[in-house]
């Protein structure tokens, strides 16, 4: 059993027996009618732009090679690092850093050389927030940067560190959480 139509689609009023729009609103359902098409077709353009988007962003991230993952999570590290340290001062002088400075005026500095340690990279005991000119060659000494880390983390843990020569080839999943962990942990840290 269908149910007949009282009521006009369009003008919203009462039909008379037989009629199934008023003859006035016909011209104007039509246009109503074919400006919701259009909506309905633009929003499915909408959302396949999307989809298209999404799956470029994946084909993008499938395809970044190692020395990009690398720079990734190093940036996300070192931002975490800065973050971690703020106010803090500078742990090889103990000055306090320089605010408003072009460039900033804070790096991350390694306690043992990404290049000698590289398995320490991403050791959150092997690196510190450091004055620019602290982390130039020349720009601190051994024992200064020693003493700082040693009075932040204590001396096991500076032990442990430079006692740790292992060799680690970071693999791109790797990279990829710590890059993702990082960020995660710089928000929340700022929040």
């Amino acid at each position: 059993m269908t149910f007949r139509r009282t009521r006009c689609p369009h003008c919203k009023g009462k039909l008379e027996a037989g009629q199934r729009i008023h003859p006035d609103c016909i011209d104007g359902y039509a246009e109503a009618q074919a400006a919701k098409a259009e909506r309905a077709e633009a929003k499915k353009a909408r959302a396949a732009a999307k989809v298209e988007r999404a799956e470029t962003r994946r084909r993008k991230e499938a395809a970044k090679r190692q020395p990009q993952l690398m720079a990734e999570a190093q940036a996300a590290f070192n931002a975490f690092i800065r973050a971690r340290d703020e106010g803090m001062p500078c742990i090889c002088c103990g000055k306090p850093f320089e605010p408003m400075k072009p460039g900033g005026s804070v790096d991350a500095g390694h306690f043992r050389s990404r290049g000698a340690a590289g398995h320490l990279r991403f050791h959150e005991d092997n690196c510190f927030a450091q004055r620019k000119n602290c982390n130039r060659p020349g720009g601190t000494t051994y024992a200064a940067f020693r003493a700082g880390v040693v009075a932040r983390i204590g001396e096991g843990r500076v032990l442990a560190l430079e006692q740790d020569n292992g060799v680690h080839k970071w693999t791109h999943d790797e990279l990829r959480g710590i890059r993702d962990h990082y960020r995660a942990a710089l928000k929340e840290l700022r929040a």
